[in-house]
């Protein structure tokens, strides 16, 4: 994938991972603007390639009563002011084909969910759009068979996309990366690590999904010594009050330190390769 098409991309020249990051779904235009603002500065700061991430409806929830989102057509919006405000690309994800155009016409980037990414319906519908499409590989899915979900999207006509691994369930309540599957879907497409969604522990008896954000670090220093190409970090500026993922979501407060680490590994790590 030429990292350059995607519009608005900077620094995508800089030998850097590239970055998805932002909240787990967007709340309201004030909490998404300010993050994005926070998460510009780093990032520019540090040459790192970003994609503002939020996702415009949340449809596979755990409970009845959990957070679904605002309006979709309200927070496509949002995403789209984020974009125009900060000269910076969106990623968004959907959930059924027609979702796809309808998201197209306000972000950049469509990611097509872990528990989705073999609806073969809902992959071409994204690739028919001539957007990046971020595939994100099914929780109980092997490396090799993402092949085939990014043959869904060649096959289309579209060469823009990419995998997005966020672990492979061990046992119910628990997600475990194998980092042996990184070098073997680059073959495939560019690889994101996604680093809070695979320090998830789902399927609680509350119905609330738990996790360990305290290994953010030690996940993501992992990914980039392994050579993924870029990261996929959900991050909130009180991930207590998040209203989706912020048992596993990393503190804005923290974010400016863990990329400053990571940009020097991944010196390291080039100049080793």
């Amino acid at each position: 994938m030429d990292l350059s098409r995607i519009p608005n991309l900077k620094h995508a020249g800089a030998n850097n991972f590239f970055l998805l990051s932002g909240p787990c779904a967007i709340e309201g235009e004030d909490m998404a603007l300010r993050i994005a603002e926070h998460i510009v500065s780093i990032t520019n700061e540090l040459q790192i390639p970003y994609v503002f991430k939020g996702s415009f409806k949340k449809a596979n929830r755990s409970r009845v009563d959990s957070f679904t989102g605002i309006g979709d057509e309200k927070a496509l919006r949002i995403l789209r002011k984020v974009s125009e405000t900060f000269d910076v690309p969106t990623v968004t994800d959907i959930h059924e084909a027609k979702d796809a155009a309808m998201a197209a016409e306000y972000v950049d980037v469509l990611q097509i969910p872990a528990f989705l990414v073999r609806q073969t319906e809902l992959v071409v519908a994204a690739a028919n759009t001539g957007k990046v499409v971020n595939l994100k590989k099914g929780q109980f899915m092997s490396p090799e068979s993402m092949q085939h979900a990014v043959k869904k999207v060649t096959d289309s006509g579209n060469q823009q996309v990419m995998i997005t691994d966020r672990g492979t369930m061990f046992g119910y309540q628990d997600m475990v990366v194998d980092f042996r599957g990184i070098p073997t879907m680059k073959t495939y497409a560019p690889v994101v690590l996604d680093v809070t969604h695979s320090l998830q522990q789902p399927n609680q008896t509350s119905g609330v999904t738990g996790g360990r954000p305290n290994m953010i670090e030690t996940i993501a220093r992992a990914g980039i010594a392994t050579g993924v190409d870029g990261l996929f970090i959900e991050t909130h500026f009180d991930p207590s009050t998040a209203k989706s993922d912020g048992a596993n979501m990393l503190h804005l407060d923290h974010l400016k330190n863990l990329l400053t680490n990571l940009v020097a590994l991944r010196k390291t790590v080039n100049q080793l390769s």
